[in-house]
């Protein structure tokens, strides 16, 4: 069976591996105090050009999304996010379980657009019942997008005035960032996204990872204590050493960025060979997600030999479905496919 539902699932890269085991028989302190936690901040500190940025790491990305912006609303804010954005649809309600609301607003291609936001917010301070509303208290955006979209930068730099100007932060989700800074003709780095963003988050999970993401605050903005807050989430793992150990793997010798970057190579022979045969395109998408519509019948034969993901249905005889390539999808396992297609 082939498998391209996701991009998490096979294990870890060799390298992540081997460190672990490397390192598994040293007595080490817990919860992030290890040499090798320490170090992997130092070096993603390093990647992101921010010498001043406090890194932390969680097990995954519901998790790190509902500690991180817990910690940052007060108790009578939300969080403004795209209708489509992973908060709203797939985390199972886990901000609005912490008593935080998202306030979703209409997406272009799976992004908040600045102009969408402003408008939002001068309606909500217009009106003169806002007292009694759901103060907006954060921007919330993922790079790549839901529909495996990107930011520009003109895009990211709008959003990111418009917060400065409302003094609330803006948070990046980056648990596929790897895949989107490893996209041809992007031109947003990690340091501009450090610059950039108040908070974001480098994903390992879904990027050659066990688990693992590094939440990254950029100018010493994290939460007073805010390794007690994580622990009142029950998200401080005690042998967070699991967590520093993958990543001084994946930001040695730019392995991170290597490895997303055999995704975006993948997804690109993937998206020819739907082209060559004809295939629908329900979105341009430059990353390692691409969506793909499919009449019911061939969607229903196509699965018995090879998994994707269902997303939406299109019409009565037609299904929009996901493909998605990762870190570790191999050109004999497009090859493969593409019999299949």
């Amino acid at each position: 069976m082939l498998s391209f539902e996701c991009d998490y699932n096979r294990g870890a890269h060799g390298k992540v591996i081997e460190h672990l085991i490397e390192t598994n028989m040293e007595p080490l302190p817990g919860y992030g105090e290890d040499i090798y936690s320490k170090r992997a901040k130092e070096k993603i500190r390093e990647a992101c050009h921010c010498p001043e940025a406090e890194v932390y790491f969680l097990a995954g990305g519901t998790q790190t999304n509902q500690v991180v912006i817990d910690s940052l609303l007060t108790k009578y804010e939300g969080v403004i996010a795209a209708d489509t954005g992973h908060i709203n649809v797939h985390e199972a309600g886990a901000i609005e379980f912490t008593g935080h609301k998202v306030l979703a607003i209409p997406h272009v291609n799976g992004k908040l657009m600045a102009a969408d936001v402003r408008s939002y917010l001068e309606k909500f301070y217009d009106d003169t019942t806002h007292e009694h509303m759901v103060f907006p208290g954060m921007v919330y955006i993922s790079h790549p997008t839901e529909y495996g979209t990107l930011y520009s930068m003109d895009e990211l730099k709008d959003l990111s005035h418009l917060c400065r100007e409302y003094d609330i932060p803006l948070f990046m989700d980056g648990a596929r960032l790897g895949y989107g800074l490893m996209v041809k003709d992007t031109l947003l780095t990690l340091p501009d996204i450090a610059k950039l963003c108040d908070v974001f988050y480098i994903g390992g999970t879904k990027v050659g990872a066990l688990c693992g993401e590094a939440v990254v605050f950029t100018h010493g903005n994290a939460p007073k204590h805010f390794v007690t807050m994580i622990k009142q989430h029950g998200a401080l793992t005690a042998k967070g050493r699991l967590l520093g150990v993958q990543f001084d793997a994946l930001f040695t010798d730019d392995l991170y960025f290597k490895i997303s970057r055999n995704a975006i190579a993948m997804a690109e022979v993937l998206k020819r060979i739907f082209r060559e045969k004809g295939y629908e395109f329900f979105i341009d998408s430059p990353t390692n997600q691409i969506f793909i519509v499919l009449e019911n019948e061939k969607m229903k034969a196509l699965a018995k030999e090879v998994t994707f993901s269902f997303w939406e249905r299109k019409d009565e005889d037609h299904t929009v479905v996901r493909f998605a390539t990762s870190w570790a999808t191999t050109l004999e396992e497009i090859k493969e496919l593409e019999k299949l297609l």
